[in-house]
């Protein structure tokens, strides 16, 4: 039966490539509902091609524009708009699957909704995990709901993992070690007295994958893989000792399952997301997404290293936030939030981004996180102060540059 899919993010890189799995298995797929944030040409165009019942632009002026594009096509869709729209969208009738694409903490609600709805959730929105942890898996084992990982590195730990049914984790007892790979992003070699100098452009311009600007400054900070560090303990229920995380620049073992026995099994591919996204999209099938298998007779060489922590103090202070517990996690998310705008608007250095993070996580009280106002109200005294900091070494640095 073909699934019906509403996509939270449909004009991000995730997003995209979802829509061009579904344009090669059209008879698999059924597009009810997209969202998106301000991007109203790409979504006018989502709209045109594959006639959403409904639509959501997180912000209202671009939903007055994409309306009005749609009245003068005769096009019945429905446009609505804002944050509580969004989880009126996870919450559409009929739905089967929901892709979270949606970067960051506006991720957190729609996500969690099409949870306690019970339906397939594709989660490439890692930081929904990271924020709320144990809140949103109680939410999944309660629900039934079928929480299939999207990101690379998730997905291919799941292909790895011994086999299991829908919410029933599979067995680790033989399980030695994951091996979580990144690939040290665009500055893994850079002198790190360069480090502070880096552009915004620099930063998002990523050896092999094609991701947004935010996602490519958090693979350039590491960041991405503290977050991945924390949502992957979630995911598999493994502790953060049983998580080794790997340098791996060529971004074609996108990770690794270690057994007791000394066996270690690898998921290889060529760094193309539409790979781990048909594979949650038709899990337990398989389907065509579009992407090259790998030529390993002209395969080049592949190696692997540890990661450089005075090179990536954001994956040290991840892995402090994910000892500390309770709201440490999503206060190290939301002050990364902070400090990668703040730094993509050039108010910050790059070397910035780990000191604003720290900064944050010394000045805020880590509690027990209990509900999911508890995380709400944890992200927002954490932004607070994040925007505190960001503007202190604003200030910092415009008055060394008049001097």
């Amino acid at each position: 039966m073909s699934q019906n899919l509403c996509i939270l993010g449909s004009t991000g890189s995730v997003g995209q490539s979802t829509l061009d799995v579904i344009r090669r298995n059209p008879d698999d797929f059924r597009v009810k509902v997209l969202t998106a944030n301000t991007q109203v040409e790409k979504m006018l165009a989502h709209c045109l091609e594959f006639e959403p019942e409904m639509v959501v632009m997180r912000d209202s002026a671009a939903a007055a524009q994409l309306e009005s594009e749609l009245r003068k096509r005769q096009s019945q869709i429905r446009v609505k708009a804002g944050e509580k729209a969004l989880v009126e969208a996870a919450n559409y009738p009929g739905l089967s699957t929901v892709v979270a694409a949606i970067v960051g903490a506006a991720g957190l609600l729609p996500t969690l909704t099409a949870v306690e709805n019970g339906l397939k959730v594709l989660l490439a929105n890692k930081e929904a995990l990271v924020m709320s942890g144990e809140i949103f898996t109680q939410a999944v084992k309660n629900s039934g709901a079928i929480l299939l990982p999207v990101d690379s590195e998730h997905n291919a730990i799941f292909q790895c993992l011994p086999e299991s049914t829908a919410n029933t984790p599979p067995d680790l007892s033989g399980v030695s070690k994951i091996l979580l790979t990144g690939s040290g992003g665009p500055f893994r070699t850079l002198p790190l007295e360069e480090l502070a100098g880096v552009s915004p452009e620099q930063a998002c311009a990523h050896p092999n994958w094609d991701m947004g600007r935010k996602i490519s400054v958090d693979s350039a900070t590491m960041m991405n893989k503290g977050l991945e560090l924390i949502e992957a303990c979630f995911l598999f229920a493994v502790s953060p000792e049983k998580i080794q995380i790997v340098v791996h620049p060529q971004s074609i073992v996108h990770s690794m399952v270690a057994f007791m026995d000394g066996s270690v099994i690898a998921q290889m591919g060529n760094p193309d997301m539409r790979t781990p996204i048909a594979h949650s999209l038709a899990w337990p099938r398989r389907i065509d997404a579009g992407v090259e298998m790998l030529d390993f007779v002209n395969l080049p060489g592949l190696t692997f290293e540890a990661p450089d922590f005075n090179r990536f103090p954001c994956l040290r202070l991840a892995q402090q936030a994910l000892a500390s517990g309770g709201s440490a996690a999503c206060i190290l998310n939301a002050a990364n939030e902070v400090a990668v705008d703040a730094f993509l608007n050039q108010k910050i250095r790059f070397t910035d981004i780990a000191n604003v993070i720290e900064k944050v996580l010394e000045k805020q009280t880590v509690k027990p996180v209990k509900s999911i106002e508890g995380v709400l109200f944890a992200d927002k005294q954490a932004r607070l102060e994040a925007q505190e900091q960001v503007d202190l070494r604003k200030r910092a640095t415009h008055g060394a540059t008049n001097q």
